[in-house]
């Protein structure tokens, strides 16, 4: 079985400059296990475990993609996820063209055939920078919530299949298929 999902690839100096933003927000990193900047990604539709013939069949359907412009993006602020009132992942924001929202909607679409569920939740273009897995210092939540990003506009030119393997602490992602945008 292949766990996949599909994700809008985000350029290296975004990735660069998102991480130094991390380390402005709150200097004392303290032991937490952050996202490796190469594996920072905008997900649009997670597939989830497929047999490799049914993935080889999702990546032929996902050819319309390429028939997309590249997205103009731009990093908006940082936030949190929380769960009983307790932080579990902070992110960060997306500014993204519209025409994003109808390729989520187009790759919900395209996937029902091959019985993957339509997302109910209402996309929300953000980037996981942390699972918070202990204790967060509340002091953090005030210093990532009142931080000013900087103005970063930037052009993703490439959405990718990726299958993502869980290991014992961790996950490894391999790109599938590579879809250029025009």
């Amino acid at each position: 079985m292949t766990r996949l999902f599909v994700a809008l690839e985000i350029p290296e100096d975004v990735r660069a400059s998102i991480s130094d933003f991390r380390y402005q927000a709150a200097d004392d990193q303290l032991n937490f296990k952050w996202e490796p900047k190469e594996k920072v990604h905008l997900t649009l539709k997670f597939i989830g475990e497929v047999n490799d013939e049914r993935a080889g069949m999702i990546s032929n359907s996902l050819g319309f993609l390429e028939q997309y412009e590249r997205i103009r993006c731009k990093l908006t602020r940082f936030g949190f996820f929380f769960k009983n009132g307790i932080p579990q992942i902070l992110w960060i924001g997306l500014w993204v063209d519209t025409i994003l929202f109808n390729i989520v909607e187009r790759l919900n679409n395209e996937l029902v055939k091959f019985d993957i569920p339509v997302e109910k939740r209402k996309f929300k273009p953000h980037l996981t920078l942390l699972r918070i897995r202990k204790r967060f210092p509340e002091e953090w939540v005030t210093k990532f919530n009142s931080f000013i990003i900087p103005e970063i506009n930037f052009v993703s030119d490439n959405i990718l299949l990726i299958k993502s393997e869980l290991l014992a602490d961790s996950s490894k992602y391999t790109v599938i298929k590579n879809f250029n945008l025009k």
